[in-house]
């Protein structure tokens, strides 16, 4: 078969697997179908279909790779992944904060791309166990129609008694953006962990959402006054519509990626390489932009006109290390205040 019939094979392929029943969590799609393992790659992914569907379908129809998806929670392919280490089956994870991706570093093996010099500063780990994505800024938001702008201006806000019960707030035991937050909210203003935690546990008065895509509608609704959410989840709602202002904490806030990985022992290690250079490509990073209402983790890609300009963030000195390290400690912590509540 001619190279150019086995790449429109590999992509029809690949395109099938992506269909709803095809795919999914934790199935082996179509393999009787695969082409020789030279030509085959498996994806981890926590991102929704309408961003991962366009990407691996563009680097399927540009390479010929067939490409395999396994969907689901960050927390949960993770452990799978671990749980393969003595024998890997996937070979790329993408998705997922660089926290989460951290706290499992000995499933990745270290890489750096090609293009390191244009990731903007910052986004990029030092031992390279994983590689930025797009960044995401975390925001707070408001309803328009019961919040006037200027009543919601940053973190010590959702302290006060006015917000009790009014903050809408994903359970950080199953979102990661969610603990990303509350890290962010505690770097912000210092002072005794525990207490802060309790303080603000205290004011969402018994109402944690189970998810993070729960935020924004429960805010647009008015079932809550205010919520936190990532940057890009409240551009993509807003253009959907939805009744919510956007605040930039007046304390700062954090400017984290989410990555991609390479998992230590990738059967198909070289195509896990490709796809890394060109998730990270500019053409992909254009999109990051274009198409996800995310910002881009490359120098030479603009952002979207309507944000602000990374510069003029406030970004606060997040330690990542340090925040993926503490993960358990601070998750005893908070089942500890929902059991006590």
């Amino acid at each position: 078969m001619k190279r150019k019939q086995m790449r429109r094979v590999a992509a029809l392929l690949a395109a099938l697997a992506l269909l709803p029943g095809c795919g999914g969590r934790g199935s082996l799609p179509l393999k009787e179908f695969a082409p020789a393992p030279e030509q085959r790659l498996t994806v981890c992914t926590s991102h929704k279909e309408a961003v991962y569907g366009p990407i691996i379908t563009e680097f399927q129809e540009r390479t010929g790779i067939w490409v395999e998806v396994v969907a689901g929670g960050t927390e949960e392919l993770l452990e799978r992944i671990s749980d393969q280490r003595d024998t890997p089956l996937y070979d790329v994870m993408f998705g997922g904060g660089v926290e989460s991706l951290r706290s499992y570093a000995d499933c990745f093996e270290p890489w750096a791309g090609s293009e390191t010099e244009q990731i903007r500063p910052g986004l990029r780990q030092a031992d390279d166990v994983c590689t930025p994505f797009s960044a995401l800024p975390i925001v707070l938001i408001y309803n328009t129609r019961l919040v006037q702008p200027g009543e919601l201006t940053g973190w010590a806000d959702l302290l006060l008694p006015r917000w009790k019960g009014s903050i809408a707030f994903a359970d950080p035991a199953v979102s990661g953006s969610s603990y990303t937050a509350v890290m962010t909210m505690m770097t912000a203003l210092g002072g005794e962990e525990t207490e802060l935690l309790r303080r603000f546990y205290q004011n969402l008065d018994g109402t944690v959402l189970p998810g993070s895509g729960d935020v924004p509608s429960a805010v647009s609704a008015g079932t809550m006054a205010v919520g936190i959410t990532l940057e890009e989840t409240a551009v993509k709602c807003i253009a959907q519509g939805y009744h919510i202002g956007i605040v930039y904490p007046e304390e700062g806030t954090s400017n984290l990626p989410d990555g991609t990985a390479l998992i230590a022992g990738a059967p198909h290690r070289d195509n896990a390489i490709a796809f890394l250079e060109f998730v990270q490509s500019a053409d992909v990073q254009q999109r990051v932009v274009s198409d996800f209402a995310r910002r881009s983790v490359r120098l030479d890609i603009d952002d979207r006109r309507e944000l602000p300009p990374v510069e003029a963030l406030h970004t606060l000195d997040y330690d990542v290390a340090a925040a993926s390290a503490h993960k358990t400690e601070f998750l005893r912590l908070w089942a500890a205040l929902r059991e006590g509540a």
